[in-house]
């Protein structure tokens, strides 16, 4: 480890990595995120019918993933967007849950809220605008679900492990002690305007390296551009990452929130047969090297 880095983030001790303290394992439904498998959350940036919903659903559950994302609640720029369906599609993704056994994760936008959404999701989500609300961290702390914490899109690393032990603080303790958080980078605020932010995908590493807990990778927002999402997630498996957060919805053109970064069905399909080879170095690159022998020598 880099010597900057252990006294940099070594304060952060419930969310640090430590020689004493094991890699968390996240467990989401019966998902595992950082036990060795890639996990791939798909799905539409927000709930908007049952029908959308659903077909995507039973699309990417063909495909492989493990987890349904999908917005109930939409933090939007404009007051004038679509704001979401609310407790209407939390109802539909418990639905979409029992028809196809995905586990499903979903954004909490404030403390008021988290109650409600935690008794729908199983992967409670704080967005990147959220990064730094405190009292939302607290109180999804002590909710009784695991977390998936965005990384702000002008937050350090260091910020960003802050949000998290923030909500390590607040989390019950369990047997091991392992909190029970996920960090999505999902690209960050530069002067680029070629896409829509910035993938960091040194993070991964590094954030893998820091810290003790799963790391996972949203190349939806990173790119804002569909046609560079499977090329992102390609980056994100080589490089070590723990999984995926990926938009997906059924006619993106028409889509009420994100359809320009949003892949089609089809596309969802392909971009999931393409990580195979990336997977596979992501997995060679996890093995111990053998010890080579040592061939002749003094007699």
């Amino acid at each position: 480890m880099n010597p900057k880095w252990n006294g940099q983030f070594s304060c952060f001790d419930l969310v640090a990595q430590t020689g004493a303290c094991a890699p968390v394992v996240v467990r989401v439904g019966n998902v595992e995120i950082g036990g060795g498998d890639f996990v791939v959350m798909a799905g539409p940036c927000a709930v908007e019918s049952e029908g959308q919903l659903m077909r995507t659903a039973e699309a990417v559950v063909a495909a492989g993933a493990r987890i349904l994302r999908g917005g109930a609640y939409k933090p939007r720029s404009s007051p004038y967007a679509f704001q979401g369906l609310g407790i209407e599609g939390l109802k539909l993704l418990r639905k979409a849950r029992e028809a196809t056994g995905l586990a499903i994760v979903t954004e909490a936008m404030s403390e008021e809220d988290v109650d409600l959404v935690a008794e729908y999701a199983d992967l409670m989500q704080v967005g990147t605008r959220s990064m730094e609300n405190y009292a939302l961290l607290e109180k999804l702390g002590g909710c009784g679900r695991p977390v998936l914490l965005k990384r702000g899109m002008t937050a350090t690393l260091e910020e960003f492990l802050r949000s998290a032990q923030v909500i390590a603080m607040a989390m019950p303790r369990i047997t091991n002690g392992n909190p029970q958080i996920v960090l999505c980078e999902r690209g960050i605020r530069t002067f680029e305007t070629a896409t829509r932010n910035t993938l960091d995908i040194a993070a991964v590493p590094v954030l893998k390296t820091v810290s003790r807990l799963p790391v996972i990778v949203d190349p939806s927002h990173a790119a804002g551009v569909r046609s560079l999402v499977p090329v992102l997630a390609r980056a994100a498996a080589v490089v070590g990452a723990d999984g995926l957060l990926v938009e997906v919805h059924p006619a993106p053109d028409k889509a009420m929130s994100d359809g320009e970064q949003s892949l089609t069905l089809p596309q969802f399909h392909d971009m999931m047969d393409d990580l195979e080879p990336y997977l596979a170095i992501r997995d060679a690159a996890r093995q111990p090297v053998p010890q080579l022998a040592v061939v002749g020598g003094n007699d």
